[in-house]
């Protein structure tokens, strides 16, 4: 992700130094008296590659801030670029009618909206500009950083100065455009070659790491695994969990890039997670009961199917029953998963959680979110990308159920909402019990905890 939001930063230098061989095309604009944005106004010859030019640099920007991995303390510099972004396009958009200063009659006629906002836009623009220099200059402390944002405080003063006297304001726009430019690209040089953010802990979080995952682990006794639904997390099971703490170890883990957990490098697959619980079991002889909910039953079967010693009992939670799927994944779904673990550590995912994370959470009806963890880029991009996996983890499970024998272990089936076939077949074939539960919605765990702590009564 760096380094193509390294070369959105050049793209950016490059689109917004247009003006240096178009104002040769147009000698109709006056280099030292007048506006660099008149080479755009609407009754000039090349208007239209000047404003395109504008709202494609200005888009650079905006995919750059996007695609740059997320560190805190930056985050005021990369919001002002993003907003120097965004104005740059609103000023290709909204261009002046005339020149103002190199025609002498453009004022004389009457002035659209778009010429009355011109000038808005563009000084926001400049300003944003301004304060990402000092802001991110602050934060890397690099002599270039320092040296490029000092330059460009002290032309921006002389490029105000000069409009409010109306003396050599084309020239120094053009130098403030010029320094603006070098500026990119030192951005750009900057993000290749610093090393990436560290990943540190949250210092909230209160369990430890096996396995790529946050782990909590509460009681004593009998260990009991719990795996949350595609996008859950550990403090969806809180009424459960407390319900077997009392006679239970209860081991609860968010998923890698889910909750607390550190995003993955490569997308999920059955076999993996089948290893993960492996890895978060008990060492043999003692074993282990699952507790999974949706998507996570398949996970639960695998790891039964694949280490039968090493499992008491399954707890199934409303199973995902759409296993007999035809086909796997497709290959731009696969390139997609690949690439959302690096899309997730970025400012643009970031973005996207914080305005939407919550809401599709909710939607979701898996309750509030008090961990503030669908606020955050990795969480985001970890849900997605279980959802593209879906498929090929479908083909994997009718692979391992093909190879590998369920074992005699006790099962039970919860079976929300109104009567299921698949969860009929399901329990059948593990001979399992299979419990209905009517008047319940999917997320059983939080609508009624207790009928899934109760399944640990039966022997």
């Amino acid at each position: 992700m760096v380094v193509i939001a390294a070369f959105a930063f050049l793209a950016a230098a490059v689109l917004y130094s247009a003006w240096v061989p178009g104002q040769f095309a147009n000698a109709a604009i006056d280099r030292t008296q007048g506006y660099l944005s008149e080479l755009a106004a609407r009754n000039q010859r090349w208007s239209i590659m000047f404003r395109v030019a504008d709202c494609l640099a200005g888009l650079s920007c905006l995919a750059g801030v996007a695609l740059i991995p997320r560190v805190r303390r930056e985050w005021a510099g990369w919001l002002a670029l993003a907003l120097f972004g965004a104005f740059t396009v609103l000023d290709g958009l909204f261009p002046l009618d005339c020149a103002a200063r190199s025609d002498p009659v453009c004022e004389i006629g009457p002035l659209s909206f778009s010429h009355r906002l011109h000038g808005l836009f563009g000084a926001l623009a400049a300003a944003c500009a301004l304060v990402a220099a000092v802001l991110l200059a602050r934060c890397w402390r690099t002599r270039g950083a320092w040296l490029l944002s000092g330059v460009y405080a002290l032309v921006s003063a002389f490029t105000v100065t000069a409009i409010l006297t109306g003396t050599l304001i084309g020239a120094a726009q053009r130098a403030q455009v010029a320094i603006l430019a070098i500026w990119l690209v030192y951005v750009a040089v900057h993000l290749l070659s610093r090393p990436g953010p560290p990943h540190r802990d949250p210092p909230e979080w209160r369990g430890r790491r096996e396995s790529g995952s946050a782990v909590l682990e509460e009681g004593a006794g009998p260990a009991v695994l719990i795996t949350s639904g595609m996008g859950g997390a550990w403090f969806h099971w809180d009424a459960v969990a407390s319900d077997l703490a009392g006679d239970h170890r209860v081991i609860r883990f968010d998923r890698p890039g889910l909750g607390r957990s550190p995003a993955a490098t490569a997308p999920p697959t059955l076999y993996g997670e089948a290893a993960r619980l492996a890895a978060l079991a008990p060492a043999h002889p003692e074993k282990a009961a699952v507790i999974a909910h949706s998507m996570a039953a398949w996970n639960a079967e695998a790891f039964a199917r694949l280490h039968p010693l090493r499992v008491s009992r399954l707890v199934l939670v409303d199973p995902s029953c759409r296993d007999g799927l035809g086909r796997g994944t497709s290959a731009l779904g696969r390139a997609v998963g690949r690439w959302l673990p690096a899309l997730g550590g970025t400012w643009g995912a970031t973005a996207v959680a914080r305005c939407f994370g919550r809401l599709a959470h909710r939607l979701s009806g898996a309750g509030g979110d008090r961990e503030g963890v669908y606020r955050e880029g990795p969480v985001l991009a970890a849900a997605v990308g279980e959802w593209f996996a879906y498929r090929d983890m479908a083909l994997e499970l009718r692979t391992i159920r093909r190879e590998h024998p369920f074992p005699p272990i006790p099962t039970v089936v919860i079976s929300a909402g109104r009567a299921n076939p698949c969860h009929e077949r399901l329990a059948r074939e593990l001979g399992a019990e299979l419990v209905r539960l009517p008047d319940s919605g999917h997320q059983v765990h939080l609508d009624v905890p207790d009928v899934i702590t109760r399944s640990f009564i039966r022997e």
